[in-house]
């Protein structure tokens, strides 16, 4: 292992002086308390100049304060989307994360994304489309109408968790830039800033960024999930804020974190972990029992939270939404 390997896996222990990021403001509601203020005193002032017969000559945007958009969280659940198991504790899901960008320690993730910046976000949106843009995620997100579906997640190392996305089904992206005739792919690249990412400033042969694919068909798939929220909240950036895919039918590898570029293209794009790793993961990656990982088998996985073990299934048991797709393979 090298040195900076090793410095991969280490963990920061916050010192006691210093307040866990847990407990620290977070800056949307810092900013929001703030404009609140600013909007008290505002009144104020409107209410004075009123007493004194002045507030015919204050600007019309003094007289009409601007109200507080209304979160989109929660959002209305998605009663055609059930588990067969309890739903992970949030704190077990949002503290066992794989994001190799930081750490590959699972645990630790969650205490290495402070640095990382997520506001402003932007997507750019390339290829072999009709409407090329570039979409600003936040005004994404209060312009789509979200919903909640619960969703088993299986990982390439056999363990496995069921959570609560927000999000919005991928298609609905893609009919906004109306894809080509030709368009066969579709290749998402998640982020590469080594000066927020401790990961990737270690890790400086890798191929970064995070890249996958799927199929316009996979994509179009009523199961393929943008995600922008977990547990009722926007997600948490060890999560894969601020906004991700879920695909629950496939390994976890394939569901990739904080996108940046969604490509659209007629041949298949080669994608980071195959590339890492092509015999370890398969550019379909599709959850199967039958076919064992190089070092373990996949016949059964283990839930995160509870530590019991149970039979792995077919797609994940999503076989009904996309077996389908997969028959002349």
């Amino acid at each position: 292992m090298t040195a900076a390997e090793a410095n991969l896996f280490s963990v920061r222990i916050p010192k006691g002086r210093e307040l866990p990021e847990r407990m620290a403001t977070p800056e949307r509601a810092y900013f929001n308390r703030r404009k609140f203020l600013e909007r008290m005193g505002m009144a104020a002032g409107v209410a004075a100049a009123t007493r004194v017969g002045l507030a015919s000559t204050l600007p019309s945007t003094l007289l009409a304060a601007e109200e507080t958009p209304k979160s989109p969280y929660p959002a209305p659940r998605n009663a055609k989307f059930t588990l067969d198991r309890p739903i992970t504790a949030e704190k077990v899901a949002t503290r066992y994360n794989n994001f190799a960008e930081f750490t590959h320690q699972k645990e630790a993730v969650w205490l290495l994304v402070d640095k990382f910046q997520i506001e402003p976000w932007t997507i750019k949106v390339r290829g072999l489309v009709n409407k090329p843009q570039t979409i600003d995620v936040h005004k994404l997100i209060r312009e789509m109408p979200l919903e909640e579906r619960l969703y088993r997640h299986r990982c390439i190392e056999a363990w496995s968790m069921a959570v609560p996305w927000t999000g919005f089904p991928f298609r609905k992206l893609i009919e906004m830039v109306e894809p080509r005739n030709d368009a066969r792919y579709v290749r998402m690249l998640s982020f590469y800033r080594p000066d927020q990412a401790q990961g990737q400033q270690q890790l400086k042969s890798w191929p970064w960024p995070d890249r996958e694919a799927l199929t316009m068909q996979e994509a179009m798939n009523d199961l393929a999930f943008m995600v922008t929220g977990l547990y009722g909240k926007p997600i948490p950036k060890q999560n894969g804020a601020p906004i991700r895919i879920a695909l629950p039918w496939k390994y976890g590898f394939k569901s990739l974190k904080s996108i940046e570029v969604i490509e659209f293209t007629d041949q298949q794009p080669q994608t980071f972990w195959h590339e890492i790793a092509p015999t370890h993961h398969d550019f379909y990656a599709n959850v199967d029992p039958r076919v064992p990982h190089p070092q373990w088998s996949q016949e059964t996985e283990r839930d995160i939270e509870t530590g019991e073990r149970r039979k792995t299934i077919l797609y994940n048991g999503y076989g009904d939404h996309v077996a389908h797709m997969y028959a002349r393979r």
